[in-house]
């Protein structure tokens, strides 16, 4: 038989872990209406993005920025969110959303049916084009021209899957400058990259690299959001919505596109918004897109 006193101890012990448990159900409940979202903090959109992508998505002066971030920021500020972005690679940017290291993947992403495996996409905000960087003096003018050729490809990128469909046998990079300095050392033929990107690469290049080609890709690109978030996914949507009928996306696109053409059937965000009409001059420029 045990003790009087070993019995009350017993008691005050359950009493204090009731009292203990009851407290943090109530925090989770307060929790969990204080965030709606599910974020990974709440109050703060956590974003995957690149570092070396302009005018998309890249540092500058230690911040990051670009048209995609830009927008994203933007988007988050209608919904009442903060955005705190962190760079990584293409290739791990996907799971690292679906595994719910992120919230939220910005980086030019092209909606595609095997990468809706992985993730959700909100609605489409912008159009691209693949580009065509090759060597100066290369004999290489058109994307019919790389059989049997050394192509790289930034991996897990449309332009590693176009490639791969095409029987080009890419070599795969992890990054944008990985596939530049292969073009500057002459170790590859040709560069299927996003068209904006590289044609600011071979601008900058100082004549080591030429813009040979170009041509309209046949989806949008959106952010990525884990499969298991439809409360935020909803809410990105209607925030982008708000930013297409606001301007704000009409002054981002002149901003980092300045002279691009919107095409006539691309329609952002849900499509059924009107938006103040982007002022265009000259040739169209291209979008990059991953």
């Amino acid at each position: 038989m045990r003790p009087l006193r070993a019995l009350a101890t017993t008691a005050v012990a359950v009493v204090a872990a009731s009292a203990l448990a009851a407290c943090g159900g109530g925090g989770s409940s307060k929790a969990s209406a204080g965030n709606p979202y599910k974020l990974l903090q709440p109050g703060v959109l956590r974003t995957a993005t690149l570092t070396d992508a302009p005018p998309n998505i890249y540092l500058k002066n230690g911040r990051f920025t670009g048209f995609d971030n830009d927008l994203l920021a933007a988007v988050a500020a209608k919904i009442g969110l903060k955005v705190q972005f962190a760079g990584t690679d293409f290739s791990a940017l996907l799971s690292q959303v679906a595994t719910h290291k992120y919230d939220v993947g910005s980086s030019s992403i092209t909606i595609t049916e095997a990468r809706k495996k992985t993730v959700a996409f909100t609605n489409g905000y912008d159009f691209g084009y693949f580009g065509l960087d090759v060597p100066a003096g290369s004999p290489i003018t058109s994307f019919d021209q790389l059989k049997g050729k050394r192509v790289v490809v930034v991996q897990g990128t449309v332009q590693d899957d176009y490639a791969t469909k095409q029987g080009l046998n890419p070599v795969r990079v992890p990054d944008y400058n990985g596939a530049l300095n292969q073009l500057k050392s002459k170790t590859a033929d040709a560069w299927i990259a996003p068209a904006e990107i590289g044609e600011k690469t071979a601008k900058d290049s100082g004549g080591k690299v030429v813009a040979a080609a170009k041509m309209l890709g046949s989806t949008p690109m959106a952010f990525a959001v884990a499969k298991d978030h439809p409360e935020l996914l909803a809410a990105l949507n209607k925030g982008l919505d708000e930013v297409i009928k606001d301007g704000t996306w009409t002054k981002l696109q002149e901003e980092y596109y300045p002279g691009r053409e919107v095409p006539k059937e691309f329609k952002p965000g849900s499509g059924t918004v009107t938006f103040p009409p982007v002022q265009a001059s000259g040739a169209p420029a291209a979008s990059p897109s991953s």
